[in-house]
């Protein structure tokens, strides 16, 4: 009921309304606004039914609609203007006499007489129901303040039993959360990490974490038990989303399609979107939750061998003990040595059980994490928001079946001690007595080991299980540091296996560490055995290592082998699968134009987060005094608008007489001097001074244009159809550097 209580030109709940001849109301404020003066003798326009349309008008002049001080595009006189809503307003010009005005639904003109707007008669009626409605609101928000005020602690509403004071709570999920289940279903990564987590506000201090909106924000530690508004377009206001546009993956309303942004883009139904993400989600929770039930079946099995290692051990021991205290003296020496071997088996057998207990525990704990997490997102209700985040939930719920590679759910040891003890043997051999060979793959190795270290060999003890050829895990991969290389910020790694394992390898894990000597992370499995990692720190040592894994289980790790990446002068081009479509890259990508007369926004090839790090771009064609932008931006900055203009950019758009820096479209610092074609504008990314700096012709243009810049940039520039550029990298650091 509340959109129908709102005036069409300000969108705020009518105030005085008057009443129209076509029946249309407007706030009286409203139509002073929009009436217009017309001159004597003339007839008003009629817009609808003349056949004329609202981009008839915008046809006669496009000029910017900003100031210069506003914003820097250049000061025009605008033949009109428009509200929020879409309505036209014409300024008032004192030579005119007769004034008319324009209903803003049905665009039907009447011309006023000499009492002016005192001739459209007060609608008291909708006066009154607005207040009527204002009265109710507020009074629904007094009586949930008061209903909730009984409560002196905010609870997590996470908690199944017991729920624990909630430590923050989420301003876009309007979801009150305890520590830990704010680290387990709220993680501050992903998607999730751009929602604001607040302190959660006392009931009774009538704060209201998920207040409602228009009355006075009521609190409390649940949510607001009637539907959440649905949300509205940026760009329209007053018009909820009712599409999802499949090309930018985003909800879009119906004025969005009318104006065309959106025409050639395949457009579906916000609902069955809405549908379709929620079954793909649902689809893949099946096979993870297939998954986790076989995992817990698993961790059941591996403690219950847990027990028969411990009792089979404890048994075969007796057993030794037995046998060798029936022989002569002769077999006391070989006793011990015998015992040594059961121990060192049993205590392997005990290590690898524990250690699969331990690695299958973490990934059931994060894949139970996420399961968790996935269906608390299936409960959203609002369309837009739950599609803000299914496409990467999607993929991550995907890509969590690809943890459980092929025998990561079955035991890499048995319980049974396969060692026979040969007592029939002569005095003779009492010294040469060891245990027969068994068929377990995994155990022959070691049994080996032992032979060699009573032979004297003892350093055969320091190598690992399975590095002995035969049906067995494979050997450890060899790097072949003749073709290990760094180039820029990405690394490559080869390597190949130093002897035929028995068993056919199915595949390599390359682990990369986070260049500060901190924990390793895998970056590749596949069977390949060349590698190459992008998107490394500048100026940063990396360490690698390398195993392979077959049917019978995990290899050893190979050497480890360091690589650092460069200090700071990068080699980049402009990256084609990134760039908007109207882009066109030529020049092996160092060369770019555009087709389209709007801005559009391509990225380089290199990610910086560290170090001095310096590029221009030579003009090569600059028609009609556009503005192109340079400047650095994150991965997933908007393509189809000037760079800068959303909070993932940092730019400086320059025309031919002056130039901004700009981010999140908010302009400062404007500069004299512009470009030309010919010219060349430098980016100077500092990130040990978190700084970011601009030069036109080799000179510094304005002060230090960004600063406190922290994270993961990649060179951008945003251009239409009158700016083509080439990239210019490898350069040195300029000196003549201003604060």
């Amino acid at each position: 009921m509340e959109e129908e209580l709102k005036c069409p030109v300000c969108g705020s709940l009518f105030r005085e309304p008057v009443l129209l001849p076509c029946s249309h109301n407007v706030c009286l404020a409203c139509a002073r606004n929009i009436t217009v003066q017309t001159p004597e003798g003339e007839t008003p326009v009629q817009s609808r039914a003349s056949g004329s349309s609202d981009y008839d008008y915008l046809d006669m002049d496009k000029m910017s609609l900003y100031s210069e001080t506003d914003s820097g595009y250049g000061s025009y006189t605008p033949c009109q203007l428009k509200s929020p809503n879409g309505v036209r307003v014409f300024p008032p010009s004192a030579a005119h006499r007769h004034c008319s005005l324009t209903c803003p639904l049905c665009h039907r003109s009447v011309s006023l007489d000499e009492r002016g707007l005192r001739g459209f008669p007060r609608n008291r009626l909708l006066e009154a129901i607005v207040a009527r409605y204002q009265q109710n609101r507020a009074a629904a928000a007094a009586a949930a303040a008061a209903a909730s005020s009984s409560s002196t602690a905010v609870k997590c509403q996470l908690c199944d039993r017991n729920p624990a004071d909630a430590a923050v709570m989420c301003e876009q999920c309007d979801v009150f959360y305890c520590h830990s289940c704010q680290q387990r279903c709220h993680p501050s990564r992903g998607p999730l990490a751009k929602h604001r987590l607040v302190p959660p506000r006392n009931p009774a201090a009538g704060g209201g974490a998920a207040g409602g909106g228009g009355g006075g924000g009521t609190g409390g530690q649940q949510p607001p038990a009637t539907a959440r508004k649905p949300a509205t377009c940026v760009d329209h206001e007053a018009e909820n989303f009712s599409m999802f546009c499949c090309s930018c993956k985003a909800p879009v309303c119906v004025k969005c399609l009318e104006e065309g942004k959106h025409n050639k883009h395949d457009v579906k139904p916000l609902a069955v979107m809405w549908k379709q993400h929620k079954c793909q989600i649902s689809q893949a929770l099946n096979g993870v939750s297939e998954k986790a039930k076989d995992a817990k079946e698993f961790l059941v099995q591996l403690k219950n061998m847990l027990q028969q290692i411990q009792e089979g051990g404890v048994e075969f021991e007796a057993c030794l003990v037995a046998q060798c205290d029936s022989l002569i003296e002769a077999l006391t020496r070989q006793k011990a040595k015998l015992l040594t071997k059961v121990t060192k088996e049993k205590e392997y057998k005990l290590k690898v059980v524990r250690d699969q207990i331990t690695h299958c525990t973490m990934k059931l704990r994060q894949t139970t994490g996420m399961m968790e997490f996935c269906l608390e997102v299936l409960k959203e209700n609002d369309p837009s928001g739950f599609l803000q985040i299914s496409d990467p939930l999607i993929k991550r719920v995907t890509s969590s079946q690809d943890q459980w590679v092929k025998g990561a759910l079955e035991p890499k040891v048995g319980p049974d001690f396969d060692l026979t003890l040969n007592t029939d043997s002569l005095m003779q051999t009492i010294l040469q007595l060891d245990f027969c060979q068994g068929n377990d793959v995994q155990e022959n190795p070691l049994l080996k080991q032992m032979q060699a270290a009573d032979s004297g060999e003892a350093e055969m003890e320091a190598e690992s299980p399975g590095a002995e050829s035969g049906t067995s895990v494979p050997v450890a991969p060899l790097l072949q540091l003749e073709k290990c290389c760094t180039r820029n910020n990405s690394a490559t790694l080869a390597w190949r296996v130093t002897a035929p394992p028995g068993s056919p390898i199915e595949g390599y894990i390359l682990e990369l560490d986070d260049g500060n000597g901190g924990q390793y992370r895998e970056v590749y499995v596949g069977k390949e055995t060349v590698c190459t990692v992008d998107g490394l720190h500048f100026n940063s040592s990396y360490n690698a290592r390398v195993k392979a894994y077959n049917a019978v289980g995990l290899g050893p790790y190979s050497k480890t082998v360091v690589l650092r990446t460069s200090d700071a002068v990068a080699w980049f081009t402009f990256d084609p699968s990134s760039a908007h479509r109207d882009i066109v890259l030529t020049n092996e990508n160092l060369t770019v134009s555009c087709n389209s007369y709007d801005d559009r926004v391509v990225l380089g090839t290199a990610a910086f987060s560290k170090g001095i790090h310096y590029w221009e771009v030579s003009v090569d064609r600059y028609d009609n005094h556009p503005d192109p932008a340079f400047g650095v931006a994150r991965i997933n900055t908007m393509k189809d608008m000037m760079l800068g203009k959303d909070d993932k950019a940092w730019a400086m758009y320059v025309d031919n007489n002056r130039s901004w820096f700009m981010h999140n479209n908010s302009h400062t610092n404007r500069a004299e001097g512009g470009i030309a074609k010919g010219s060349t504008v430098g980016v100077l990314l500092d990130l040990n001074k978190h700084t970011l700096t601009f030069f036109v012709n080799k000179e510094q243009h304005g002060p230090t244009a960004f600063a406190n810049l922290e994270g993961v940039f990649v060179p951008a520039v945003s251009l239409n159809r009158n700016v083509q550029v080439t990239l210019l990298t490898g350069l040195d650091i300029p000196k003549n550097i201003k604060q």
